[in-house]
């Protein structure tokens, strides 16, 4: 999203390139590169936005041979994709040192309603058109193209296996990842590197329309040619026959196995992290008690002070000598005496109003604390438990069938936990039924 429609236009045209060429003009008055985007300025006038246009790059791998009619349908791909359809467009092709690439430029400005047209997550939204034209087209995708998020459940972190819980897969993902695993390999050793390191195995199919497959972490099955979408005769012309690969079974032991010592290395992680929350409250808490202790010190030694300032105040009332006798025969100094009585009484209640409210604030501190660490004590309890509750399902997946094995973990899933079960209710015979 940009603004400088002059710029734009003379960038676009300038002589640097071999050869440059105003593909096509589309929804505008002028016949020329400058005057079209200087028409969008003119639009955008009307409007408070400041970046009027839309400019793209389109840029395909160096041997490969795009038509223009390519570079059309994508164009048209990307506008839809971006909730631009219909909106006046510029294309330009460009060439030079022998490779050609195309500029395409829109007006954001919808003439109907005068305003731009919103475009979020623009970026995402072309990674994707990009990601689907390089598996279309068979082109080799760059690793930086390639989803990082798919990455092997094998080498997850615990901050990684506890974003996969919450998240989940989904089937889009999982085709996802083997087809990224797929564009960016060229070899049979580079596609398997690739699946493994997304969380598959190669393996022997279990007849000959699936003869190449792919083994997840969970024991489930994926056709490569249906996957990928391409025959089976491409699959086997760049990773061979399947004679040498394990089969469906061996694989998926070999999953389990290497998923059940993960298993042990991300509990040792939670025991450790464990240690580290623990020994940072006992820290914790030891500093608070400090610094209670040091305000408590202060309080108390502000009290006596101040009392020892109120009382010698009080004691300043009664006059000394002829005064004083005078006071005591008129009465004056018994009415003084229940007037410092009556104030030394009320500096001891603030004196213990402030000292409770200094204790009550501290207690608050400490229970906050506490109430931290009580929390993430549970947090880490629930995460022990799926932690052992999956290695328990890796290692019968190990020993038993795959089918078997799988259907277990499902119904498993499927359990409520503890604490999310229902409460019994109780029915009262003369009434509606009371929860505990």
């Amino acid at each position: 999203q940009r603004g400088g429609a002059v710029d734009l236009a003379l960038h676009l045209t300038k002589d640097e390139n071999d050869h440059v060429e105003v593909h096509e003009l589309r929804g505008f008055v002028a016949q020329d590169l400058v005057g079209a985007l200087n028409e969008a300025y003119a639009v955008s006038r009307g409007t408070q936005c400041k970046k009027f246009l839309y400019s793209l790059s389109l840029n395909p791998p160096q041997d490969a041979d795009v038509s223009v009619e390519d570079f059309e349908v994508t164009i048209d791909r990307v506008e839809k994709k971006l909730g631009l359809t219909g909106q006046p467009r510029a294309i330009v092709f460009h060439e030079k040192e022998g490779r050609r690439h195309a500029h395409a430029v829109w007006s954001r400005i919808d003439t109907k309603v005068m305003k731009a047209v919103h475009m979020p997550f623009d970026h995402k939204r072309l990674m994707d058109v990009s990601r689907d034209l390089y598996l279309e087209h068979g082109w080799r995708m760059p690793e930086g193209l390639a989803d990082s998020s798919k990455r092997d459940p094998r080498n997850y972190d615990l901050a990684e296996y506890q974003q996969a819980k919450r998240v989940g897969k989904d089937a889009r993902d999982i085709k996802g990842a083997i087809q990224d695993a797929w564009a960016i390999s060229d070899t049979k050793a580079a596609f398997s590197h690739a699946l493994e390191e997304r969380g598959f195995m190669q393996a022997r199919g279990d007849n000959k329309r699936a003869s190449l497959v792919a083994v997840d972490t969970q024991g489930e099955v994926y056709g490569l040619a249906r996957t990928l979408k391409v025959k089976e005769k491409a699959v086997r012309a760049r990773i061979g026959e399947p004679d040498a690969l394990p089969s469906i079974t061996d694989a998926t032991k070999a999953l389990a196995t290497q998923m059940a010592q993960n298993m042990d290395r991300l509990n040792a992680e939670l025991r450790q992290h464990h240690e580290r929350l623990k020994a940072d409250y006992l820290s914790r808490k030891a500093a608070l008690v400090a610094e209670q202790r040091a305000k408590r010190e202060a309080m108390t030694k502000a009290i006596e002070l101040r009392s020892i300032e109120e009382a010698r105040t009080r004691q300043a009332r009664f006059r000394p000598g002829l005064g004083g006798v005078w006071d005591r025969l008129r009465g004056e100094h018994n009415r003084i005496r229940q007037l410092n009585e009556q104030d030394a009484k009320a500096a001891a209640i603030r004196d213990a109003q402030e000292k409770h409210r200094l204790i009550q604030a501290q207690l608050h501190q400490r229970w906050a604390l506490k109430h931290r660490a009580l929390s993430m004590q549970k947090d880490l309890s629930s995460q022990k438990r799926e932690i052992v509750r999956d290695k328990a399902h890796y290692v019968e997946m190990k020993n038993t069938s795959r089918d078997a094995a799988r259907e277990a973990f499902k119904e498993q899933r499927r359990q409520p936990r503890q604490s999310e079960r229902p409460r019994r209710r109780a029915r009262n015979r003369d009434g509606p039924s009371l929860g505990r």
